[in-house]
């Protein structure tokens, strides 16, 4: 019985030895190679997985950031007009010069907080904040609606402003206000008032089109951009909205005014801005 038992446990011996050589052949000697292929090999695939998942993260963020941004000027947009209705539903002033038709807050209307989305303006030492044509200083802890000092530049006009002509030089009004452009300052600055006498109006045109950076452009490059993309697009139109009737027969005024802003339109997106 001793002897069986010591003829099985030799087997086993034998069996488990014939089945280790080839691991140990893998680690040593000719099997070396195989064994560090292996592990090679596997750590290949792993970096792939890792740069795949990577990848993948970085789209998801790009969806998320693009969906918030959409949601982000689709509510700009709805505060926007809400924010009209209510202030015709209040005890705001219609501006009817030059055919402008928009309603603003009279001068010292106070506000408890700025609107979304204002822009600081320093100046002269002093802090202006400004959104869509109103101006504002701070008394204390409210903002009061202000006229803006003479000289102040701002990067990009209001959504909203009537084209007003002085000879050959446009002038952007809203509010009150008088604007012109200067290249120097890469924005527009706020001027005197010209002589009645002296002005030739243009109505400005209902579907002006909303600009938002999507890539978080710099105020400054946002006029850039804003001014590179009318030069391009007057080009590739012949209308051209800062020359009295844009520069073309009457018969021609809509139907080129909706080819400039569809060449702004593509021109804008292709610097990374969301254009309604």
């Amino acid at each position: 019985m001793n002897i069986r038992k010591l003829h099985i446990s030799m087997i086993v011996l034998t069996v488990c030895g014939l089945i280790a050589l080839p691991v140990r052949a893998d680690r040593d000697g000719d099997g070396a190679p195989r064994f560090r292929d292996r592990i090679i090999t596997t750590d290949r695939t792993w970096a792939r997985d890792v740069i795949k998942e990577k990848e993948r993260r970085e789209k998801q963020e790009q969806r998320d950031q693009r969906d918030q941004r959409n949601q982000r000027d689709q509510r700009d947009q709805r505060d926007q007009r809400d924010q009209a209705q209510r202030d015709r539903e209040r005890d705001f002033r219609l501006d009817t010069r030059h055919d402008h038709n928009r309603y603003y807050p009279p001068r010292g209307y106070v506000y408890r907080t700025l609107p979304r989305n204002y822009r600081v303006i320093p100046y002269r030492g002093a802090d202006y904040y400004f959104h869509s044509g109103v101006w504002y200083r701070q008394s204390g802890i409210s903002f009061s609606v202000i006229l803006p000092p003479l000289g102040i530049v701002v990067p990009v006009l209001p959504s909203y402003y009537t084209t007003v002509w002085v000879g050959a030089t446009p002038y952007y009004y809203a509010d009150g206000v008088y604007y012109a452009w200067r290249p120097s300052a890469r924005g527009y600055e706020v001027v005197k008032a010209p002589a009645d006498s002296d002005i030739v109006e243009e109505p400005s045109v209902p579907d002006e089109l909303f600009v938002y950076p999507r890539q978080g452009q710099s105020e400054e490059q946002q006029a850039s951009d804003r001014y590179q993309c009318h030069r391009w697009a007057a080009d590739q139109t012949g209308f051209d909205p800062t020359q009295p009737g844009g520069n073309v027969p009457a018969e021609q005024h809509a139907d080129k005014r909706a080819d400039y802003q569809r060449a702004m339109t593509a021109c804008l997106e292709g610097r990374g801005y969301s254009v309604k």
